[in-house]
Parts: structure tokens; C-alpha cells; sequence
């Protein structure tokens, strides 16, 4: 696969299979991808908390916000839920502030579970004290993301903005529609 295409179905999915696990080995992949990211002077501050088992993501999901311009959506139904989780910590015994890293890492992650047949979303909208209670995460690390991963049952559709406006929002068949910037509004100069 071409590494636009892959970027290209690298979508923040928010609906899952429920029933197809992701297995230990996976996710020990994917957090190894991260592990080969950057990292600020390479001090390699990011800890990882790998979940999926059924009764340890039951601890993760109340704790996430899911689809801020979804206002009446309360995120994923029960056997739609992310079948594995990957928490990404920041080690204050390394580093007291963690810059870009985490989200390096993020998308190395999911770049990787694209390529794998998974899909994800990248939660930064999180009850950190209730997840740090739920999982005994020690104080020492900082929460910085949680993505949720599975097998995805939607469909994201990019659009072009229209006015102006970035809010996704679903149609009636239950599609994902994703506004995004046309690439001739991003480049604000090119120096030849």
C-alpha cells in the first residue's frame, strides 16, 4: 500500500466491531512503533498501558468523551465499543513537560493499526482522575492521550469544507463525514 493511501484510511474511527479482539502481540507492535518514533532530545519519556481484555476496557470507556460536534451522541453502543485501548503516559521521573512526543507517537500507532485492518481514535477529551482511579495508574505519570482501537463498522467520508464550517457530522445511512481544508488554503507561501 502507497503511504498515501495509508495516511488517506488513517481515519478517527469511533464505532467498532466489538467482538474482534486485538491480541497482545498487536498492540506490543504497535506501542514498538512508537517506541522507533522522534522524541525531544530523545529523551523517550512515553510509557504505554496496552488494554484489551473485555473487563479492563469496561474501566477505560467511562472515562472518554467521544464526538464533541455529536451532540446527541453518547458515543459507541455497547458491542460497538473499542475492543483495545493503548494509554499514552508521560514519565515526570524523565521529563516535566512532553511537547509534540505523545502525539508523534499517536499517529505512528495509528498508522500501524490502519495497516494491521484496525482502526482508531485519538482521545485527548479524557476524566483523567476517574481513568488514574479505574487503572492504579501512579501519579508519577501523566495521562496524556488514550486511543481506542478495533475493527472499524463505519464509514468516514472526506469533504470539502463548505463556509467555512470543520464540524463533522453523520448522515442518515450513519456515514462519517469529515469537512477538510483544501490544500491551496493551507500552503500560505512557497519559496523557490
Amino acid at each position: 500500500m502507497k503511504f498515501e493511501d495509508l495516511v488517506f484510511r488513517t481515519r478517527s474511527f469511533r464505532r467498532f466491531d466489538e467482538s474482534v479482539r486485538i491480541g497482545r502481540d498487536i498492540l506490543e507492535k504497535l506501542a514498538g512503533l512508537a517506541r522507533l518514533s522522534a522524541s525531544a532530545a530523545n529523551r523517550q519519556p512515553l510509557k504505554f498501558i496496552l488494554i484489551s481484555s473485555p473487563d479492563e476496557c469496561s474501566k477505560v470507556f467511562p472515562s472518554l468523551a467521544w464526538a464533541g460536534y455529536l451532540k446527541d451522541w453518547e458515543g459507541p453502543a455497547p458491542g460497538e465499543r473499542p475492543s483495545a485501548y493503548i494509554i499514552i503516559l508521560g514519565d515526570r521521573s524523565i521529563a516535566e513537560t512532553f511537547g509534540v512526543d505523545h502525539g508523534i507517537a499517536a499517529q505512528s500507532i495509528m498508522l500501524g493499526a490502519t495497516e494491521a485492518g484496525f482502526g482508531g481514535c485519538m482521545i485527548a477529551s479524557v476524566k483523567k482522575e476517574l481513568l488514574r482511579k479505574n487503572l492504579n495508574i501512579p501519579e508519577r505519570f501523566e495521562i496524556l492521550l488514550v486511543l481506542a482501537l478495533g475493527k472499524p463498522v463505519e464509514n468516514v467520508i472526506i469533504d470539502e469544507i463548505k463556509n467555512g464550517d470543520v464540524k463533522y457530522w453523520r448522515d442518515l445511512q450513519n456515514n462519517h463525514h469529515v469537512p477538510k481544508r483544501p490544500l491551496n488554503e493551507l500552503i500560505i507561501r512557497f519559496v523557490h
